[in-house]
């Protein structure tokens, strides 16, 4: 399915931590070079802002194509409108597949091209069901996971992750008000059921490249857990969907639930990313606590706003200066220490001490003077004078 080289994978794979120990200071320059050249692999752009300028001049190949084709097409009339975006997603498989051969991957070229042909996917099927969301949910989450697997971008998993998502609600909305009802329980029970199937991937993951992708929709349906029954999210979706009107001295089922769950979900984050040193997951507790504190506010504003985000500073440097306190000295486990993949000072000591207990150096110590000077003497080996 993948139509990528294996080999270059695997490569792609080691020359990205070859990097990242160069980064850290295990090794040098000229042996990442050396590797690098020994392990050839795609053409690809790892600087974020230059990917861009090469998906925006992508954008524009692949908008050029479309036109000359339609420039050829035209005189068709309401024909060729009906059809052009099944032509237009066909060009973008098409140029995804010519780029993918000439080992195109993540350069921002093929970005262009995959997204291209799930957009018009969707489009076109908009068109031909008259704006029925379900079903362009569901083939737009086909294209983007057989783009994924084609081809392994990231974004386009991503896309399959949100137009998944999509399905189960307009899937809800067909039920009527019954549907509408339950969306929240039912789409945090979906997110739990493919957090941990995903989890589960990962954990007997065979391929390396696949990684990413995985994390990816782990993290996301993390966050679709959360944003489920967060209580800002619910009581807004009410309004629009059912028009619940909350009034005064009143709040919408089974408030209390969506309070605790708003509260409790990102300590349970905060807790279990610690215990598992759980980066992502810890950004991701960080940015819920965040989003809870501003659903209260939002309908309940107790203090001013200059002395609410003052109070808030205070408790966060308190936190954060106290933190670093207790962890500065530890030397394993969560610790305040630099990370061991970055430059730092101890890894420039930690170097230099494998270097000398390797080749048995020992570092030069000044003697201290002696008392009785020596020296003179006219004879070789003599070493006197006829004075002292």
């Amino acid at each position: 399915m993948i139509i990528h080289d294996k080999n270059s994978l695997d490569n792609l794979a080691l020359t990205e931590e070859a990097n990242s120990l160069e980064n850290g200071g295990f090794i040098s320059k000229e042996q990442k070079k050396f590797i690098k050249k020994e392990l050839p692999v795609f053409k690809s752009q790892s600087n974020i802002l230059v990917r861009l300028g090469f998906f925006i001049l992508g954008a524009f190949l692949y908008a050029s194509i479309c036109g000359a084709v339609s420039l050829l097409a035209i005189d068709n009339g309401n024909i060729y409108v009906n059809f052009c975006c099944y032509i237009f997603a066909a060009i973008g498989f098409a140029g995804s597949e010519f780029l993918a051969n000439e080992k195109y991957y993540q350069h921002g070229l093929d970005d262009a091209f995959n997204l291209g042909a799930i957009l018009n996917i969707g489009i076109a099927i908009a068109v031909t069901t008259e704006g029925y969301e379900l079903v362009i949910a569901f083939f737009v989450a086909a294209a983007s996971i057989l783009v994924y697997l084609r081809y392994l971008h990231l974004l386009s998993l991503l896309v399959f992750c949100l137009a998944s998502s999509a399905i189960l609600f307009y899937g809800m909305f067909e039920f009527g008000e019954i549907g509408k009802a339950v969306l929240p329980f039912t789409a945090m029970i979906f997110a739990t059921i493919c957090y941990f199937f995903t989890k589960k991937l990962i954990a007997n993951l065979m391929k390396s490249y696949f990684y990413k992708g995985l994390l990816l929709a782990n993290s996301f349906y993390l966050v679709l857990f959360y944003l489920s029954c967060n209580y800002l999210v619910v009581r807004e979706l009410s309004s629009a969907l059912l028009g619940v009107e909350v009034k005064p001295g009143s709040d919408i089922p089974f408030a209390l639930f969506f309070y605790a769950f708003t509260f409790i979900v990102p300590i349970v984050y905060l807790v279990q990313a610690l215990k598992t040193k759980d980066r992502i997951m810890l950004w991701i507790s960080f940015l819920a606590i965040g989003f809870s504190i501003y659903t209260i506010r939002f309908y309940y504003a107790v203090l001013p706003i200059e002395v609410a985000l003052t109070f808030c500073g205070l408790v966060l440097f308190a936190i954060a200066y106290f933190s670093i306190k207790k962890l500065k000295d530890k030397e394993t486990g969560l610790t305040f220490k630099p990370d061991r993949i970055n430059h730092s000072d101890s890894l420039l000591n930690a170097e230099a001490l494998i270097v000398a207990s390797t080749f048995g150096m020992k570092p030069e110590v000044k003697p201290q003077d002696s008392p009785m000077e020596f020296g003179g003497g006219g004879f070789s080996g003599g070493g006197s004078e006829g004075n002292f």
